[in-house]
């Protein structure tokens, strides 16, 4: 398989390493404006493949993008002081429209992964400048948020993550949803798991792991500056059920067309995901508190969403 990645920042650098350990390309190109720390990446990961699997791994420009089956999007503006967040849109929207328009130039209908924030508006801004079938333009979207949540939930409960189904949903962001009433631990009721192991789930606990899902960024960006290994390993994920065709249930961002509440929004919900890209979305069964909190945050995404003057922008290339 071969994946391009346009942006080598913290997220991007990750990613491709991540990509190159797990052993899912055989053929990675990094694009960057600084093509000086692009080849360096490259030079570097090189380096871990005979530790890993064989790949080929370039740096360059957009030509370096050609074939490539999935593009992941970690380009994108930082927010400047005192900048409103849809003055932040505006110019990442500008950057979207020149990348978009030179990855499609040399790539033939490839997925685009978006992991550029907030993820859920860029998700959607692609969407309408790459003219895509909608569902090959996925976000990472609340991958990385329910991947806390799991962990959270089999640390207190001393069991595997893996073992854990639970969801976090609507907008990466401060409206996301953590969808309590849906959890399961094997097959069972989270309550009713807890009870049997003596693990009961106290108000002080169901709000100290709300805290930590909701605030994990916050805490990691003041410790160390940025959050990119479990993004990174995050968005490998996503490519490896691409690549296999795992149609595994992820939560990601895409453009909702099923579900009538939630249509023509971008934002997570279980998305059936594999080689074609996002080939189903699910409503999922929520408390009416859940329910109301995911029509709000969707609410609130389309209104930035419309507020974008995208009608300026057009895909060049």
């Amino acid at each position: 398989m071969k994946v391009g990645i346009v942006g080598c920042g913290f997220v991007g650098s990750t990613a491709a390493y991540t990509l190159v350990l797990k052993g899912l390309v055989n053929d990675l190109a990094l694009v960057d404006l600084n093509t000086k720390a692009a080849r360096a990446h490259a030079e570097d990961i090189l380096h871990a493949t005979p530790f890993a699997r064989a790949a080929r791994v370039v740096a360059g420009d957009y030509p370096l993008l050609e074939d490539a089956d999935v593009v992941i999007l970690c380009c994108g503006v930082g927010q400047r002081p005192g900048e409103t967040r849809l003055q932040l849109l505006e110019r990442n929207a500008a950057v979207f429209s020149a990348v978009v328009g030179q990855v499609l130039r040399y790539t033939k209908e490839p997925i685009l992964l978006v992991a550029s924030n907030p993820v859920d508006i860029m998700t959607h801004v692609t969407v309408k400048l790459s003219e895509l079938p909608p569902e090959r333009v996925i976000g990472s979207g609340t991958i990385l948020d329910t991947a806390r949540f799991r962990a959270l939930l089999g640390e207190h409960l001393g069991v595997s993550p893996s073992s854990v189904h639970a969801y976090v949903l609507g907008e990466h962001g401060d409206s996301e949803v953590l969808a309590w009433s849906s959890v399961k631990v094997g097959g069972m009721p989270i309550a009713d798991f807890a009870a049997q192991r003596g693990q009961h789930l106290t108000e002080e606990i169901v709000a100290g792991i709300s805290d930590g899902v909701r605030h994990a960024a916050y805490r990691i960006i003041e410790g160390k500056g940025a959050t990119y290994f479990g993004i990174g390993a995050g968005l490998a994920h996503i490519v490896q059920a691409i690549r296999d065709d795992e149609r595994r249930i992820l939560t990601v961002s895409g453009l909702t067309e099923d579900v009538a509440e939630l249509r023509g929004t971008c934002l997570s919900i279980p998305r059936l995901v594999g080689a074609g890209g996002i080939l189903g979305e699910f409503r999922p069964d929520l408390s009416a508190v859940e329910d109301e909190e995911l029509r709000r945050s969707a609410a609130m995404l389309r209104q930035l969403f419309e507020e974008l003057p995208l009608d300026g922008y057009a895909r060049e290339g």
